[in-house]
């Protein structure tokens, strides 16, 4: 039952920025979610400027994400907000979530959920505490294509599986822009707003999700080589990794951000006894599914035939193309809905539940240690 939009506040996303928009366009596009307040930049003048671009009240046009907070917090239900959506570097994700949740307000983040896994955890802790909704931006679970292949594997279509390949190429920073003063490369390059790792806990957490979100399996342990590759570069812009699987199925991970020429290749292949599957980020609406012994199938987005999360994610018939804003917005999409039955104390139906969580975030955080740790000691380790 919907009974009214819901308010929408965002830190981050202020000039420059490359996600916040995103969010917002995301967001707004089935008329589920408004935008309400904003605190955009750390610079309050920046922040004004963005806030004015989305025609918000000046009054809630916020210099802070805690002054934002507060504020919101004495506003009538109906009028404050929310959600709020976190699009900042990921040295900023941590301290608004946990201010949010504390005064009552459900979250949207961009990933990777934090900086360390002991921040993870206490985000995990103040979710279940509270019962609010936390949800992890991993855009590429929205996907249709990749709900129909959730369903194939999980409904036991390939038989057990028993390989998992996934892998991320990039080429933007095949060059130092880092040091051009280029936004986006030079906080993702910068250790102190970043994390411990920068391509991995940039796109290789993307990679790892997906293989876990569409198997339904866990990763055991893992093998990892980070690299930076560009000289003079502070942080990894390269990884390669073995992984192993809880049903012993063998992956391989692999993220780049220096394979020149690659655009976003986000690209899994999923085996098992009697197939596999291959879905390809810049060819979203298609997945190949591949028989041992029969001939190939090519599933394409907006047909009949597809499962029911896959349709319940798609907005257009087939042959017309969905995008990375579309399965961005499938997220916020099944949030908005699971709030408004929420709101009128009414179970949610199972597809709008079906979005990347808190825990999913933590677990991403793990999977950034293990990597890290791995590549430090030359082991395997353990997740």
């Amino acid at each position: 039952m919907k009974t009214r939009k819901i308010n929408m506040g965002m830190v981050g996303g202020g000039p420059g920025s490359f996600i916040g928009p995103v969010h917002y366009k995301a967001a707004v596009m089935d008329g589920q979610i408004k935008l309400v307040c904003g605190a955009f930049s750390s610079d309050p003048e920046k922040s004004k400027i963005t806030g004015k671009e989305y025609y918000l009240q000046e009054d809630r046009i916020y210099g802070s994400w805690e002054e934002m907070i507060l504020s919101e917090k004495r506003l009538s239900e109906s009028v404050r907000m929310d959600l709020l959506s976190i699009t900042t570097p990921n040295h900023l994700h941590f301290g608004p979530a946990k201010m949010a949740l504390e005064n009552g307000f459900h979250v949207v983040c961009d990933k990777p959920l934090a900086v360390t896994v002991d921040e993870a955890r206490e985000l995990v802790r103040l979710t279940v505490t509270t019962g609010l909704v936390f949800a992890l931006t991993h855009t590429y679970a929205g996907y249709p294509m990749v709900k129909e292949a959730r369903h194939l594997v999980r409904s036991g279509g390939l038989g057990q599986i028993r390989k998992v390949v996934s892998e991320y190429p990039q080429g933007w920073l095949t060059e130092p822009l880092e040091r051009t003063g280029h936004v986006q490369a030079s906080w993702r390059g910068d250790p102190e707003r970043t994390g411990k790792t920068s391509c991995v806990g940039d796109i290789g957490t993307h990679a790892f999700h997906l293989a876990e979100y569409i198997t339904g399996l866990k990763v055991t342990e893992l093998y990892a080589d980070l690299g930076t590759l560009v000289p003079g570069r502070k942080m990894d812009d390269d990884a390669s990794m073995l992984l192993h699987f809880n049903n012993g199925a063998r992956g391989v991970l692999y993220a780049s951000q220096v394979s020149a020429g690659e655009e976003n290749g986000m690209k899994i292949r999923i085996y098992g006894e009697k197939g596999g599957l291959e879905w390809t980020q810049t060819e979203p609406n298609s997945l190949i599914v591949k028989w041992h012994n029969k001939p190939t199938e090519i599933r394409r987005a907006g047909t009949a035939y597809l499962c029911k999360a896959a349709r319940y994610n798609t907005r257009l018939p087939a042959g017309h193309p969905e995008g990375y804003i579309e399965a961005f917005a499938n997220i916020y999409r099944n949030v908005a809905t699971t709030l408004q039955y929420s709101m009128n104390r009414e179970e949610p139906p199972e597809e709008a539940l079906d979005f990347p969580d808190v825990h999913d975030g933590l677990r991403g955080m793990q999977f950034i240690e293990a990597v890290v740790d791995s590549n430090r000691s030359k082991t395997w380790v353990s997740l």
